[in-house]
């Protein structure tokens, strides 16, 4: 979070001062800084919260976060933006539920698995209302049209559907139908087919529908391996769009170099690896903790799977997709959402020692 702070305020002060709207140099560090505090009460709430409260009403707030997915696609109530109808504007503040849907999949999901106490076993009975639901709310996503949000709640479901120990036929069936059913969106919408043919060729129309991706691998490039320093980008000086949301990476390479790009990964390996790894397995060694182990494993995923495909869209591995990178990226939902989810592997990690200690002592 402390490296957001800084790094967009160094990437969004030319789009600040250029924007005849706002000509402020410090309204997007202003805004972001925010956010980040109404993070990081919302984040304190949810740690104070018992993490059993999220099994308890994770059907109620399914069922919210369904609603808010159908009102935002709703004219003149959803805010359109870039041609995506994502935003929900309450006032000054401005909601977008595809963030809450991210977290509320997880969360469902886990509370899904630990009910079916003899596992995913039934196709019908089991397997299928779950594939329903998944594919209800990638539908609902891709309506907005949002395909980033819908890769990451889709492969975190399949992951966790893989660790629930689902039949591997099913898993086959998601990957195989999942593929063909992202060809045949960048087929169907040509939008997204210029941003495909831009990622495999970005040079061919460096100025078309290459710019973004190329101008993105200029920052990269010129930041080699130490960078420029912080502050002495040339892309964000209203080179590179979106420098300081979806491509912020870039401005972190081309000032930081590949050791910036490299440190924020392995932060984001410490989230997943302790998420994952760590406090699942101790939340499996006490009894009655199997819906946190999910929950843990879950939001350690989506964490690092967002992270990685966002630093690929900027390196040019991946085509560009209008994911944010979790904690650093300007973007209020984003940011508050993921101080929350943070928050409750937080205090999974907090009550597991709590248990265990007690155990100990017993």
């Amino acid at each position: 979070a402390v490296i957001g702070i800084i790094m967009v305020y160094s990437a969004s002060i030319a789009y600040a001062i250029h924007d005849p709207h706002i000509q402020n140099q410090y309204y997007y560090i202003n805004h972001h800084i925010i956010y980040l505090s109404l993070g990081i009460i919302a984040g304190i709430i949810a740690f104070m919260l018992p993490s059993k409260f999220w099994r308890k009403n994770a059907i109620k707030l399914a069922i919210i976060v369904v609603v808010l997915l159908i009102v935002v696609l709703v004219p003149h109530v959803g805010r359109v933006v870039n041609g995506s109808r994502r935003w929900i504007g309450i006032g000054p503040i401005n909601i977008q539920p595809s963030e809450l849907a991210k977290l509320e999949m997880v969360i469902f999901l886990s509370y899904y698995i630990t009910r079916k106490a003899n596992g995913l076993k039934r196709i019908w009975f089991d397997v299928i209302p779950i594939l329903i639901i998944i594919s209800f709310v990638a539908a609902l996503l891709l309506l907005e049209p949002d395909m980033g949000s819908t890769m990451v709640v889709f492969v975190v479901a399949l992951v966790m559907l893989i660790m629930a120990n689902i039949n591997i036929w099913v898993i086959l069936t998601m990957v195989i139908g999942g593929s063909f059913a992202t060809v045949l969106l960048i087929i169907a919408a040509p939008y997204r087919m210029r941003r495909f043919l831009g990622f495999i060729h970005p040079w061919d129309d460096a100025l078309g529908k290459g710019y973004q991706l190329t101008n993105s691998l200029l920052a990269v490039g010129h930041g080699s391996w130490l960078g420029v320093g912080i502050g002495n980008s040339i892309e964000k000086l209203l080179y590179l769009p979106e420098a300081h949301t979806d491509f912020i990476m870039a401005i972190i390479g081309e000032e930081t170099g590949l050791v910036g790009i490299g440190i924020i990964l392995f932060f984001f390996w410490i989230i997943f690896y302790r998420g994952f790894n760590t406090i699942s397995s101790q939340c499996r060694e006490i009894q009655g903790r199997q819906f946190q182990a999910f929950l843990a494993q879950g939001i350690s995923v989506w964490f690092m799977f967002q992270a990685l495909v966002n630093i690929g869209v900027a390196v040019g591995v991946l085509p560009t997709k209008g994911l944010t990178l979790p904690f650093i990226s300007f973007g209020g939902s984003s940011i508050i959402v993921s101080c929350i989810a943070i928050a409750i592997l937080l205090k999974i990690d907090y009550e597991n020692k709590i248990i265990l200690r007690e155990l100990e002592e017993l």
